[in-house]
């Protein structure tokens, strides 16, 4: 008992260690802690100036160390707490580097007011503590007779390097912490202090450049070098003769005349060729070098609006209205055996050498034989010898039986999945499987599963747990008075035992009006019903064909809603909704699972025939993505009621014992439904293997309690409303009389115009109105022309475009 006091406190502290971990500031308290941040920087650059100005740190120095003492007077201009933030702060602690404390709490104060990104915010956090302490230690280095610069921390910390490395190495230790600084924190680079150099030094040439040219220009341009001036000897002329003296140089004109070989290769008519001028090479100098600028990479904020939702206001929680809700417990169920299975050795002993000598009569030796013991049917695994045909054996059903004065056996040639051959042979006393073993075993309890059914026990005794999301539909079938009713009780309680009340709701049909009458009691928290019915469990054949077109409107509506919502399933739109990922106003909410339950669909078959068998049909095929799933059950398995269209979408079947092996082979599509011995013994496939299960036994009482315990705790307001649906053949009787509308009737009017969208629903949100007054007043809207007529799943289209356009039909009924 201690041990588990013990483990409670430390899940307790686990707990509270996790909320703390996980608890964040809302936006309302980041801006209160933001300004009041930014109200303590001010206070403190206005305590540090005073601290320092007509010399205040020494004329106060008396006052802080009597601080309760209210005659004492003090200079600092924030008073005593001034004094004291100045001393503590300045004086004992960093001297003039505490300036950028200041500059800290204040940025910090307006990153949480403004909700900016804190990434940038851990940086400046990081370097401005280091540039404290460095400059802290530096003011204590060179300004050892004014303790108030550096501090008693930069002093203590200057004396304490100086102590191990000396002067010299402390002042080399402030100069890589300020190398550290510029590089990392500035930015300062060796390019950028060589292209600095290098642009200082361009302009001073450009400079000089610019004050010779103006000298330059004041030369005549008729002043030449004579002794740069070259002429090039032509070989074809020979015949010019220079003369050069200080001065000039003269030519012989006689030489240079024309002479004409050839006339007509003279041109007459001038080509003038283009003056290209001589391009010059481009340099680059040194300030004009390539140079790539990056740009700053941009704050990513990791946080959307959803999971800034979430982060405020947690996850959203379907079952938050009935947050105080109680799953019923264990001890409504009734133990009918608390012995477990009872091993009788003899019987084991005698059927095991009938089936021998069975076998060796028609010269079948076994090579193997092996007994495993169920509550109702023991498998018998048979291994023949080599050679042995398994037809042979299989032919041998009915002669085994008479030898074992069996009830019936079933042959299974082969076991899948192994190499022998199984006989079942019911017990001579078969053991009850109650409905609280199955309930309470740990495979059911810690099934990871969206809905899980419990059914009973397996041959060898272990608990058989499937998820009805998975099958996706249940067909049931058997002969009257074999277990089917028995059957639905058991599902029904396992989702009862396994999910609340927001998770699950059940759509009961019972044309018998006495199998399902006990979960009357359970309405406002499970069942689900059209609008205008008062009883959720569904007795009237007439009205069954209404709840199936509903449930297809159902379905529509909610595909329309995951194609809105962009996912595949109800899974994870449920997880997209509770993610705060989905607005409720654009019409999104959490969809719980619908059940529907069938417990004759015979009668419904002769009664309604096509009308049931198509929106049947048209769920199985559709309604598993959207969490609607079908159960149905049926005493006469006939080709005329479980139909082709029908089973080729029910894969998961179940069969209690039939009469005939072509009953059998309806369900199964296989024989051995026939040889089951009744009392809940049953066949389950969900298109693969056959396992016999023994079906747990749940009784009326058993029932009536669970029922009970769930109906006297809180429920809903009603229960879940399904979407209205009126036949072809059902009008409506409109109301014209304007005397009778409600008094309601111009208010739902502006509403149903400013959203233009006429519907039942938006009115119950809007005015918090019940299903019959809202579907009243849509129908008076609709007979004054302001909505238009039903048309199935979709939203009423609105006649009238705004307001003013409201307003001037009002009073022209008026006038």
């Amino acid at each position: 008992m201690a041990k588990s006091k013990k483990e409670t406190v430390d899940k307790k502290t686990e707990s509270k260690i996790a909320g703390l971990r996980s608890w964040k500031l809302n936006k309302p308290q980041k801006f209160v802690l933001g300004c009041l941040l930014v109200l303590f920087s001010i206070a403190l650059l206005v305590a540090f100036i005073s601290f320092y100005v007509n010399g205040q740190w020494q004329t106060d120095q008396s006052a802080v160390n009597s601080l309760g003492d209210r005659t004492e007077e003090v200079q600092n201009w924030l008073g005593k707490f001034g004094a004291y933030l100045a001393d503590l702060i300045v004086y004992r602690g960093f001297g003039l580097a505490s300036f950028i404390l200041v500059r800290l709490f204040f940025l910090t104060g307006l990153f949480l007011a403004l909700e900016l990104s804190t990434k940038k915010l851990k940086n400046t956090w990081f370097w401005d503590i280091f540039a404290i302490i460095i400059v802290s230690i530096l003011f204590g280095f060179f300004a050892t007779s004014a303790p108030e610069l550096g501090g008693t921390i930069g002093y203590e910390l200057n004396i304490f390097l100086q102590d191990y490395i000396g002067k010299t190495g402390t002042l080399l230790t402030l100069l890589f912490g300020l190398i550290v600084y510029l590089i990392f924190k500035i930015k300062v680079s060796p390019e950028k202090i060589q292209s600095y150099f290098d642009s200082t030094k361009n302009e001073f040439k450009s400079e000089l450049n610019s004050i010779k040219k103006p000298q330059q220009d004041q030369e005549p341009e008729s002043a030449y070098n004579l002794e740069e001036f070259a002429i090039e000897e032509d070989p074809e002329i020979d015949n010019i003769h220079l003369k050069t003296d200080d001065s000039k140089f003269e030519i012989n004109k006689e030489a240079l005349k024309p002479t004409i070989s050839h006339s007509s290769e003279i041109e007459l008519n001038p080509i003038l060729k283009p003056i290209i001028p001589p391009v010059t090479p481009i340099t680059a100098t040194p300030d004009e070098a390539f140079v790539i600028e990056k740009a700053e990479e941009e704050d990513i904020i990791e946080e959307n609006l959803a999971s800034r939702l979430v982060a405020d206001f947690g996850l959203f929680d379907p079952t938050l209205d009935l947050s105080n809700y109680k799953f019923p417990t264990i001890d409504l169920l009734k133990e009918y055996s608390t012995g477990g299975i009872t091993i009788n050795q003899e019987e084991l002993e005698e059927n095991k050498n009938k089936i021998v000598d069975t076998l060796r009569n028609y010269k079948i030796e076994i090579a193997q034989i092996k007994a495993t013991v169920g509550p109702s049917v023991t498998l018998y695994e048979i291994v023949p010898e080599a050679g042995i045909r398994i037809s042979k054996i299989k032919s041998l059903e009915d002669d085994i039986a008479l030898s074992l004065s069996a009830l019936g056996i079933r042959i299974i040639a082969p076991i899948p999945g192994k190499g022998t051959i199984g006989i079942e042979v019911p017990n001579k006393t078969p053991t009850m499987v109650s409905m609280k073993s199955v309930i309470g075993a740990a495979k059911f309890q810690e099934a990871e599963m969206e809905l899980p059914i419990a059914l009973g026990k397996t041959i060898s005794n272990e608990t058989f747990v499937v998820d009805l999301a998975k099958m996706p539909h249940l067909l049931m079938a058997g002969a009257t008075g074999q277990g089917k009713s028995v059957g639905l009780n058991a599902v029904l309680t396992s989702l009862l035992y396994k999910k609340h009340p927001a998770e699950v709701k059940f759509v009961l049909v019972d044309p018998k009006k006495v199998e399902l009458t006990l979960f009357n009691k359970i309405e406002r928290h499970y069942l689900a019903k059209l609008p205008d019915t008062e009883d959720a469990i569904i007795t009237d054949n007439a009205k069954v064909v209404n709840t199936l077109n509903s449930l297809c409107t159902e379905m529509d509506n909610r595909y329309s809603l995951l194609k809105d919502a962009m996912v595949r399933n109800i899974k994870e739109y449920n997880e997209k909704f509770k993610s705060r990922k989905l607005n409720p106003e654009a019409g999104h909410r959490f969809l719980p699972y619908i059940v529907l339950v069938v417990d004759e669909f015979a009668d419904l078959i002769m009664t309604a025939g096509k009308e049931v068998e198509v929106p049947i049909a048209r769920l199985a095929q559709l309604a598993r993505a959207i969490g609607i799933h079908l159960i149905i059950a049926t005493q006469r398995p006939s080709v005329n009621v479980i139909t082709g269209l029908i089973k080729a979408n029910f894969p998961a079947r179940i069969a209690f014992r039939v009469t005939s092996k072509i009953d059998s082979r309806t369900i199964l599509d296989t024989q051995g439904a026939d040889q089951l011995i009744g009392r809940g013994d049953l066949l389950y496939t969900n298109g693969n293997d056959v396992i016999r299960v023994q079906c747990a036994f749940i009784d009326t009482p058993e029932v009536e309690k669970i029922t009970d315990f769930i109906g006297s705790q809180k429920a809903y307001a009603t229960a879940y409303l399904l979407p209205e649906f009126v036949g072809e053949e059902n009008g409506i009787n409109l109301d014209v009389d304007i005397s009778e509308r409600d008094t309601l009737f111009r208010e739902a009017a502006e509403i149903i115009v400013n959203a233009q969208q006429g519907s039942a629903s938006l009115l119950q949100r809007k005015l918090k109105l019940g299903y019959n007054r809202a579907g009243r007043l849509i129908d008076q809207l609709e007979a004054a022309g302001i909505v238009g007529p039903f048309e199935g799943s979709k939203a009423r289209s609105v006649n009238i475009t705004d307001l003013s356009a409201l307003d001037q039909f009002f009073n022209n009924e008026q006038n």
